[in-house]
């Protein structure tokens, strides 16, 4: 199973990537988790990544690209791997082609996450973070068991600036501007499954698993 997950930020697709990879025994690749164990470990591409991160910087296209290719070579891709977030860019899909190309694979899916832009706001704004364990919370979905503090280690949650109203607006209309060609590439190609991520969690990965069942590991 090669699958990619697009949709824009707070659609689900994080969870539902981790569910596939775990019910299928196939990896979960997110770019965000691949930048962070590079920076940790200190490796190239990682020291690289570092230097743009600490500027607030994006990371540059060809640094993504090469990470996401050290993963694809790793024997735990080696029955298959749930792309989550990757390619954002036409030019990142077209790497993506000719990596998998070189290992003469091609991609099974493509599934486009879809929710309301009023959803994705309330997912995203309502979301709450511990500054120290990293534990998430929801005002709406998965509330704290008491008001703005984290069950696991007692610290006051906040929220993240990403994560208020005026960021949100802003990530999702550079989403859309980035993303809108991309899924007419894998629309073109055939590829694309859209999928309405606006049910609870059990509904949607219900849906998602029949449409990934042609492509399961046996």
């Amino acid at each position: 199973m090669r699958v990619v997950f697009l949709g824009a930020p707070g659609v689900g697709k994080g969870t539902q990537a981790d569910r596939i990879a775990a019910q299928y025994q196939v990896a979960k690749i997110s770019t965000g988790d691949l930048l962070r164990e590079a920076v940790r470990s200190q490796t190239t591409l990682g020291l690289e990544a570092k230097n743009y991160m600490d500027q607030g910087k994006l990371v540059p296209d060809a640094v993504v690209i090469g990470l996401v290719k050290e993963k694809l070579a790793h024997p735990s891709c080696a029955n298959g791997f749930v792309l989550d977030g990757f390619p954002r860019t036409v030019l990142q899909a077209e790497e993506l082609g000719k990596a998998l190309a070189s290992k003469t694979m091609t991609l099974d899916r493509v599934v486009n996450f879809q929710v309301s832009r009023e959803d994705v706001v309330r997912r995203l704004s309502g979301r709450r973070s511990c500054p120290k364990c990293q534990a998430t919370f929801h005002v709406d979905f998965a509330k704290p068991m008491v008001e703005g503090i984290c069950d696991r280690c007692g610290e006051p949650l906040v929220q993240r600036n990403d994560d208020r109203r005026d960021a949100i607006e802003t990530r999702l209309k550079v989403y859309d501007e980035q993303t809108a060609p991309l899924v007419r590439y894998y629309d073109d190609r055939r590829l694309l499954s859209p999928m309405d991520a606006s049910g609870t969690v059990d509904v949607v990965f219900q849906h998602l698993s029949k449409v990934l069942s042609p492509y399961r590991v046996t």
